[in-house]
């Protein structure tokens, strides 16, 4: 088997006339983002095909989420291979590769704003907190999570407010009033997109916290804007500060990433990583199971190996969750446990990901080996988490395409939910019945 490691960038050629050192520098790279279709393709015109061109517009206004993409990430993707590239995959979606959602797709599939005691802040786990603390990133995944805040309204979703920094202080009180949270996530959007005084005021106000113990902050900087770590000297500052305050506090403060293909791990990236490795700040990498993305051992064992190379800790593999307008990702739930079976043992274990099914509705992360039933026929699998709640059963849904048509037939009657339960023998738990 062939290993993918350190790929180069694909081709400067949309950039041919922009020095190294402009290319290098996180400002410029912010300042030169394409997020509108027209400066897309004022650039992309002579590259690819027009056709290419009005799938590329046709699938951004059915998107639910805005696009904003670097010179970096542009120059990552391959523009010969248009169509099958993976990294153009992720940020650039195509009309001619929407499907229509499955019935219990939902804008917050999570169940997040159901579990904000205060605003921006979920809190799920008895010991852990989500913050979110900005709603906006150095780029827009197409499958985001969090479609429902971050980035700009779309003509599918109208993006709510949930963060700011103006609101930080109702979940500074809340986590200080609540003793039994160790453990908080710093996300967004994106910790990048905070000034070097914000992630000081934050990061140090949780440290103060006394049963604070962990603070994990999310960026995915590294893999779309390493010139962030490499060249904003003030912000990497600040990172470097607080994450050293709380080792010397006997506290764990690390960074959290996230990387979906080997091809997106280049020597900018490795820059990056040693920078990040010299101040002994520990990198965990979340992948999400995209179709057409990562969907095969080979290229999961290559980003693997990849990332193992830059010192980044492989931590998670998500199936793509059930967000609005992502149906041509997902997968079912036996493709990622096949692919969890094929990709370990092949290198350490240590440095092999746990593939989990985050459960909708707010069930927290689940082993994708753990479901309590998985019938394949009408692609429905539930999970227990007894530590969010005892009482119910979270379901996953297969993408329809992966079903026979008397399945995908079924799943579009009204009810289907319930009455494929009923049929398969699987009645719903009291606290689901409620949703």
């Amino acid at each position: 088997m062939s290993e993918i490691a350190y790929l180069p960038i694909k081709s400067r050629s949309l950039y041919q006339n922009v020095s190294d050192e402009d290319f290098g520098n996180h400002f410029w790279q912010d300042k030169n983002s394409v997020v509108r279709i027209q400066q897309l393709e004022a650039l992309l015109k002579d590259v690819i095909s027009p056709e290419a061109l009005e799938d590329m517009r046709g699938g951004i206004t059915k998107s639910g989420m805005s696009i904003r993409l670097n010179p970096y990430v542009l120059s990552l993707i391959d523009w010969r291979n248009v169509y099958g590239d993976p990294v153009r995959r992720q940020f650039l979606p195509m009309a001619s590769e929407l499907e229509d959602d499955h019935p219990y797709l939902a804008v917050d599939s999570l169940g997040e704003q159901h579990t904000s005691p205060v605003p921006g802040l979920v809190h799920r786990y008895p010991d852990k907190v989500l913050f979110l603390v900005t709603s906006v990133c150095p780029v827009y995944c197409q499958y985001c999570t969090r479609s429902y805040a971050v980035g700009q309204d779309t003509a599918v979703v109208q993006k709510a407010n949930v963060t700011s920094a103006q609101n930080w202080t109702a979940a500074f009180e809340y986590i200080r009033a609540n003793a039994q949270i160790e453990d908080v996530v710093v996300s967004g959007g994106d910790i990048s997109r905070l000034k070097p005084a914000n992630i000081r005021l934050l990061v140090n106000t949780l440290l103060d916290i006394p049963h604070i113990k962990r603070i994990r902050l999310a960026t995915k900087a590294i893999s779309v804007l390493p010139q962030k770590v490499t060249s904003d000297t003030e912000w990497f500052a600040a990172i470097v500060e607080v994450v050293k305050r709380g080792r010397e506090m006997f506290k764990d403060v690390c960074v959290h990433t996230h990387f979906n293909h080997p091809n997106e791990v280049t020597p900018a990236v490795e820059a990056a990583m040693r920078k990040l490795h010299a101040e002994g700040i520990y990198v965990r990498n979340q992948a999400v199971l995209l179709r057409g993305v990562n969907d095969d051992s080979r290229t999961l064992i290559a980003l693997v190996k990849a990332l193992g190379r830059v010192n980044i800790h492989p931590y998670y593999v998500y199936l793509c969750d059930m967000v609005t307008a992502t149906e041509h990702f997902r997968l079912p739930l036996a493709t990622a446990q096949r692919l969890e079976k094929e990709v370990r043992g092949a290198t350490a274990g240590f440095n092999t990901p746990l593939f989990v099914c985050d459960a909708p509705g707010g069930g927290g992360k689940r082993d994708v080996h753990s479901a309590e039933f998985y019938d394949d026929s009408y692609g429905i699998s539930g999970f227990r988490s007894p530590s969010v709640d005892p009482n119910r059963i979270y379901h996953y849904f297969d993408p329809i395409r992966a079903l026979d048509t008397v399945a995908q037939e079924a799943w579009r009657m009204p009810g289907a939910k319930e009455r494929i339960l009923a049929n398969l023998g699987f009645a719903p738990m009291a606290a689901e019945a409620a949703e």
